[in-house]
C-alpha cells in the first residue's frame, strides 16, 4: 500500500482521504487548522455510518481500520517519505503556488505530484517545482468516495512513468483514469461550468426558478443532479474563481462570470458548506 499526502482537508480532500484509506493506503492528511482536520474527521465518519446505515448491495466499511489509516496532521514534515501527494487547496494560484513551492523542498525527489484541480493548468503548476516529469493533473469529481472515474491530466512535461504509476494507484482503489491533455478546465469544467453559469443567468432573468432549472435537466435530460445544485455541491466560490480563471485563460466572453452568482458570493451563500446557496441546507 503506498504512502500518501493528501493536502487540503475541505470537502475534495477529506473524501480522497477517505477513499484511499478505504483501500488500505497510509494517508497523511494535511491542513493548517486542527479545527479543519477535526471536521474532516467527523465528516468522514459521518460517511462511513451512512453508508453502512443505506447500502444494501456494498459491503460495510470498517470504520475504525477507515481512521486508523488517516493520520490528520498540520505539520508537513510528516510528508519526508510520502510516495505521493494529492493537492486539494482552493482555485486560487497565490495559494497553490505557495504549497507547491513547499512540498517541493519537503517531499523526496521521486514522489509524484497529483494536482486536483478543475481549471489550473498542470503545466502551470509543474513549472514552480524541481520535478515536472512527475506533476499530474487528478481530477477528481464529487462526492469523491462514490465516483468511479478521474478526469487525470497529463502537463507539458508528465512523463509516460508517472501516468502509468497513477493509473495504478487509481485502480487500486477502484477509480478509472481517464486521460486529457492540458488547457485551462480541461474537459469536464470547461462544459460544465458553462451549464452551470447559464443555469445561474437564466435563475437571475427570472425565466425560471432554480428548482424548475433543475428538474429540466434531471426529468427531461435524466441527468442525476441539476446544473444549480452541482453549483451548490461544488461550492458558488469555488465556480467563481474556475469562470474567473477561464476567462482568463481564454478571454472569451463565454466564460463571464454571472453577475448573480458572484452577489450570492459575496453575500456568504456558498452552497452545502454554508448552509445556504440556491438552496436551503439548514
Amino acid at each position: 500500500m503506498s504512502k500518501i499526502g493528501v493536502i487540503g482537508a475541505g470537502i475534495m480532500g477529506t473524501g480522497v482521504a477517505q477513499r484511499f484509506a478505504q483501500f488500505g493506503h497510509n494517508i497523511k492528511l494535511i491542513d493548517i487548522s486542527e479545527e479543519v482536520l477535526e471536521k474532516a474527521r467527523e465528516q468522514i465518519v459521518r460517511n462511513i455510518r451512512f453508508h453502512n446505515m443505506v447500502s444494501k448491495n456494498d459491503a460495510s466499511i470498517d470504520l475504525n481500520n477507515v481512521l486508523e489509516k488517516i493520520k490528520f496532521t498540520v505539520d508537513y514534515s510528516e510528508l519526508e517519505d510520502a510516495e505521493f501527494i494529492i493537492e486539494n487547496v482552493p482555485e486560487i494560484w497565490s495559494i497553490k503556488e505557495k504549497v507547491y513551492k513547499k512540498l517541493d523542498t519537503v517531499c523526496k525527489k521521486d514522489c509524484i505530484f497529483m494536482v486536483n484541480t478543475s481549471c489550473i493548468s498542470i503545466t502551470k503548476v509543474a513549472s514552480i517545482t524541481t520535478r515536472r516529469d512527475k506533476v499530474i493533473g487528478t481530477h477528481f469529481m464529487n462526492p469523491v468516495p462514490m465516483k468511479k472515474a478521474t478526469e487525470t491530466i497529463k502537463g507539458y512535461h508528465t512523463s509516460s512513468e508517472t501516468i502509468k504509476a497513477v493509473e495504478n494507484l487509481l485502480n487500486s482503489v477502484g477509480k478509472e483514469s481517464i486521460l486529457v491533455n492540458d488547457l485551462p478546465g480541461f474537459v469536464s469544467n470547461r462544459v460544465s461550468h458553462l451549464l452551470m453559469n447559464e443555469a445561474a443567468y437564466v435563475v437571475q432573468d427570472n425565466v425560471a426558478s432554480p428548482e424548475d432549472v433543475d428538474l429540466i435537466f434531471k426529468k427531461c435530460f435524466e441527468h442525476k443532479m441539476g446544473p444549480l445544485e452541482t453549483a451548490d455541491l461544488i461550492g458558488l466560490d469555488t465556480v467563481v474563481n474556475s469562470l474567473d480563471i477561464l476567462y482568463e485563460s481564454y478571454q472569451d466572453p463565454k466564460f463571464r462570470c454571472c453577475p448573480l452568482l458572484r452577489k450570492m458570493v459575496d453575500a456568504g451563500l456558498f452552497g452545502r458548506k454554508s448552509g445556504k446557496g440556491f438552496y436551503d441546507y439548514i
